[in-house]
């Protein structure tokens, strides 16, 4: 075991010959109404997903990463891949729905029945990454807060009724995929930043029904959103509040956006008995950090947490990014890590 195990957050570079990205009523990426389409036949789909999960695999592999993912490269959205293979939502008539405080609205999909979780979603892209690498492997799933604010409530009487059926739901699966020998299942969760009283109400109640039972590490990832050009990302001053209620979770692991954000490590004394997958590259292409940059900001938070509980990773996936730059920005971070346990004696 050594201090700075380094990881990815989960998504990864897609295939352009295979994915075709779709615009929301904004302009910018549409992710959980209609969202992107596959480019390349149903026939041949599958095996064309096999071959891009191979590249997010290397790619990850050639950067030196200790925890890799499959890349979520047979998803076309993070959330709505598994939304529509839940019983209870429907994507035919989609609906405009304000999400993440007022940052974006987009068409989505609604709630019209009780969620069910009908059958496997997830379960052979992990033996498929399993198959394909030796080394511990990470899953990720929407946690329920942000499946809430992507998705029209046409059924629940409230959100929170809402977000525990899909936590119930959900931890069906992550049964699954812990039954199969993931190291870590990871429920996504960036609506955390821009709501803190839901958190407290109801949020950490709901992350904790997703994790139940399970025998694997779990996470949760927090963020502040992808950024893109045009498109506002405000950051406000949740952190505080939600790492302290995190630490009250039943989750092992916090992934948690700072570097884009430009937040103080200090923070991270309010969950010393959390391991913090800890944010020290920014998941946009417009800058490039240092290797030196990456050990000082992780030395810094080893200033607040047990240097052995500290992973190193981007702030959030790496899906709007090309290859050069993601292979770029991991092999920063590997080195970055690298730097810290020598600065520290490890």
């Amino acid at each position: 075991m050594k201090p700075f195990l380094t990881s990815g957050i989960g998504s990864m570079p897609r295939r352009p010959w295979l994915f075709e990205n779709r615009t929301g009523l904004d302009g910018k990426h549409d992710h959980y109404g209609k969202g992107g389409k596959w480019s390349v036949p149903e026939d041949k789909l599958k095996s064309a997903q096999d071959d891009a999960t191979r590249i997010a695999i290397r790619i990850q592999e050639k950067a030196g990463l200790d925890i890799i993912s499959d890349g979520e490269q047979r998803r076309t959205n993070y959330v709505t891949h598994l939304t529509r293979n839940m019983g209870g939502f429907d994507y035919t008539n989609l609906q405009p729905k304000e999400m993440r405080g007022g940052r974006r609205t987009l068409l989505a999909g609604s709630c019209i029945q009780p969620i069910e979780h009908r059958q496997a979603i997830i379960v052979d892209d992990l033996a498929f990454l399993k198959s394909e690498t030796d080394k511990p492997v990470k899953m990720t799933l929407p946690g329920p807060m942000t499946v809430v604010d992507s998705t029209n409530n046409d059924f629940y009487s409230t959100e929170e009724e809402m977000a525990f059926s899909w936590a119930k739901a959900i931890n069906k699966e992550a049964k699954l995929l812990d039954d199969l020998g993931v190291d870590i299942i990871q429920f996504d969760e960036p609506a955390f930043s821009r709501y803190p009283d839901k958190v407290e109400k109801w949020g950490i109640k709901a992350l904790d029904q997703c994790v139940s039972g399970l025998k694997c590490s779990t996470a949760v990832h927090v963020c502040y959103g992808y950024p893109q050009p045009g498109l506002l990302r405000p950051v406000n001053d949740s952190y505080e509040t939600i790492i302290g209620l995190l630490e009250q979770s039943n989750v092992d692991q916090l992934a948690l956006e700072f570097e884009g954000a430009s937040l103080n490590p200090q923070l991270l004394k309010n969950c010393p008995s959390k391991t913090v997958i800890f944010g020290c590259v920014f998941n946009s292409d417009e800058v490039m950090e240092k290797p030196h940059g990456v050990a000082k900001r992780l030395c810094e938070a080893a200033e607040f947490i047990d240097p052995m509980k500290i992973q190193a990773a981007p702030d959030c996936g790496l899906v709007m990014m090309n290859d050069q730059t993601a292979l770029q920005k991991l092999s920063i971070l590997v080195e970055g890590a690298n730097i810290a346990r020598k600065n520290l004696g490890f």
